[in-house]
């Protein structure tokens, strides 16, 4: 069963037929009480989905050779969740580890399970025992974003190839400049257009304003010229939509886009995508002096810890500072004392423990 959102349509999506009632329920909870978006609960449906299939194989209820999509997981009761323990669910983080899921990955994975069990402990009363309490595994190890220098960038905007130019160049110049996500990108309006600002819908529908620059502004114009000329535009208030139906572009179309032009650019192969170039806006204001909390907003995070992994990267200005010490510069001169040779100071004393 298909388990794609629509990020512009977020009510098309799998109706979550092939799980317990219980977990349904709770999905329903995260929707309608705790205001998650569509996109987090069908993370949670997907974990929380592979974990109970996992028990069925652990219930020996199915055969080992069984294919993951074939279980049927509807027929768990409340009664089956009540006797899952915490070495099943130690069982279970090994199984994941096994194949091969990052840190990040398994900590997710714990985090939907924790959720769930909370839920059925606290929210409804389902259950008296949490087997997930306690169990922790540590903060996750944080890596560097892999982002595109200045140079690199600019060899991107330079070689677009397309045949609808100026919406590409468009969908890379907005990424380059403001830092959205891909699901901010695809969801933009006309009327989220103001003067030199866009209201960006993010995270949990959080709105924030981000300020357009000329590149930004100028990229627009030329575009929504030619996005007006169209001859089929059918979704009038879509900002970038397909040149061929008119309708608004999808998530994995644009990630098409930006695959295309990072090959025609030669960046391709390197770990690049639409989530890199928000990475590399980034990273590129803060090495431009941009404070980190105006950089927070910008970027629509809810902490500035989660901001604060760009001051690791800057390296070029790390090695500026390093470099403008009056000392950086010194070379090498030879001892004045040793000038002579080593026989130059008879006194010395040969001995001395650090000679």
């Amino acid at each position: 069963m298909s388990s794609y959102i629509d990020a512009v349509h977020p009510e098309r999506h799998a109706p979550y037929l092939d799980i317990p009632n219980d977990v349904v329920e709770y999905l329903h909870y995260l929707d309608f009480v705790k205001l998650r978006s569509p996109r987090t609960i069908n993370g949670y449906y997907l974990d929380l989905r592979g974990f109970f299939r996992f028990m069925m194989v652990l219930w020996q209820r199915v055969p080992d050779s069984l294919d993951a999509a074939e279980i049927d997981l509807t027929g768990i009761s409340t009664k089956d969740i009540a006797s899952i323990t915490k070495r099943d669910i130690f069982a279970y983080l090994d199984h994941v580890r096994d194949a091969d899921n990052g840190s990040k990955a398994r900590a997710r994975k714990l985090s939907a399970i924790k959720g769930f069990f909370n839920y059925m402990c606290t929210q409804v009363g389902k259950l008296s025992i949490n087997p997930t309490e306690s169990i922790s595994l540590g903060a996750p190890k944080k890596t560097l974003p892999k982002y595109l220098t200045a140079d690199e960038s600019i060899q991107l905007l330079k070689n677009i190839q397309s045949d609808f130019y100026e919406r590409d160049f468009c969908i890379i110049t907005l990424f380059l400049n403001c830092g959205m996500r891909l699901t901010e990108l695809v969801t933009i309006n006309l009327g989220d257009f103001r003067d030199d600002t866009i209201r960006i819908t993010g995270k949990g529908s959080k709105e924030r304003l981000v300020y357009l620059t000329p590149a930004c502004l100028d990229a627009l114009e030329h575009y929504t010229a030619a996005r007006a000329s169209l001859p089929n535009l059918s979704d009038k208030q879509a900002l970038f939509v397909s040149q061929k139906t008119g309708k608004r572009l999808s998530a994995r179309r644009v990630e098409q886009i930006v695959a295309r032009c990072l090959q025609s650019a030669g960046l391709s192969g390197r770990g690049f995508s639409p989530h890199k170039l928000r990475h590399t806006a980034a990273t590129l204001m803060y090495q431009g002096g941009v404070d980190m909390l105006a950089l927070k907003e910008i970027l629509g995070h809810e902490s500035v810890s989660t901001t604060q992994i760009y001051t690791h990267i800057n390296r070029q200005q790390l090695r500026a500072a390093v470099n403008a010490s009056p000392l950086a510069q010194r070379e090498f001169e030879p001892s004045q004392q040793n000038s002579g040779g080593e026989n130059s100071n008879p006194g010395a004393d040969s001995t001395d423990p650090d000679a």
